[in-house]
């Protein structure tokens, strides 16, 4: 496993990093959730991501259970606050009340003393941006929080928050988590240079479009017993990714793939590290051979010609 800093921080992450989202607390089940989690980290992967929305708290709870065996300080532990936890007008958003309850809470869940990526996942509207980073701050004055991130913000709002920071000598942000794959490249025209110039990293999800990037589905129509696409939970995301145009895409992918020994997987999560920006690309695994699979495309360097020929298959019509 190789391992990049995050953003300009000292901080190092491994390329690939484990994500829990509608896997633990979901449609696998806690002993197989903890078996993948275990895999990871034998294999060299310090850096394991969740958030308190995910299974309403549950996945939390399933992570820190997975990683309270090792040492707090060999693992890197991301988590978010945003998202609904209860149905009172408080139990939602970045307001400086709801961050603070919310970080105690996770921190109760995983079982730790503090959180090393702490996350605003997604923009919120309702409350001033400046209460929303002064609260960030606080918590990593307190000692609960050493990094703070975003998550699914746009150039615009990185701008405004790092201005803020800024003017007010605040802790800086470290870390963005956004949505790239070969499907999704949004981030490389306006979010990538902005954090390139401020020392922000990307931790991207989803680099494998989940699944369909690992070559997973041969059609729309039929889905692998198991997969994603079969759970109520997760059927909707795979969908979005799940299309005739996309898979055809996907199987020119193979023989590149073939040429250079590489699984289809591999090969996607090469591409997504092929720049010096994305400090770690997250991957779920619902068994530990997915793993094993992933990791083995750290420190893989994809020559010029190959990254040409797969963005002219994955270029826009």
């Amino acid at each position: 496993m190789k391992y990049r800093r995050l953003g300009n921080t000292g901080l190092k992450v491994s390329e690939i990093s484990l994500g829990s989202w509608l896997t633990y607390g979901g449609y696998v089940d806690k002993e197989q959730a903890i078996s993948v989690i275990d895999k990871a980290y034998e294999l060299g992967i310090n850096f394991f991501d969740t958030a308190n929305i995910y299974m309403n708290g549950e996945a939390e709870r399933i992570v820190g259970e997975a990683l309270r065996k090792y040492p707090r300080e060999s693992y890197v532990l991301a988590t978010k606050v945003r998202g609904a936890m209860g149905k009172g007008p408080n139990d939602q958003g970045l307001s400086r009340k709801h961050i603070m309850e919310q970080c105690e809470a996770s921190l109760k869940r995983l079982g730790v003393d503090y959180i090393d990526v702490y996350y605003c996942h997604f923009f919120d509207p309702d409350t001033p941006l400046e209460e929303t980073l002064r609260a960030m701050d606080d918590l990593v004055r307190q000692g609960k929080v050493l990094y703070v991130g975003v998550s699914n913000w746009t150039a615009a709002q990185i701008a405004e928050a790092l201005s803020i920071v800024d003017r007010h000598s605040l802790h800086r942000i470290a870390a963005n988590q956004p949505l790239y794959n070969l499907f999704a490249r949004d981030i490389e025209k306006e979010i990538i240079p902005l954090c390139e110039r401020h020392g922000i990293g990307q931790v991207v999800y989803s680099p494998l479009a989940q699944g369909v990037l690992a070559g997973k589905y041969k059609s729309v129509n039929d889905a692998p017993s198991g997969s994603r696409a079969t759970d109520k939970h997760g059927a909707e995301t795979v969908k979005s990714w799940l299309k005739e145009e996309n898979l055809a895409k996907v199987e020119r992918l193979r023989p590149i793939a073939e040429e250079l020994g590489l699984s289809l997987a591999q090969l996607a999560l090469a591409w997504t590290l092929r720049l010096p920006n994305v400090s770690s690309a997250i991957i779920g695994a619902s068994v530990p051979g997915q793993v094993e699979d992933n990791v083995k495309a750290s420190g893989v360097t994809l020559p010029q010609e190959v990254i040409d020929r797969i963005d002219k298959i994955f270029q826009t019509p």
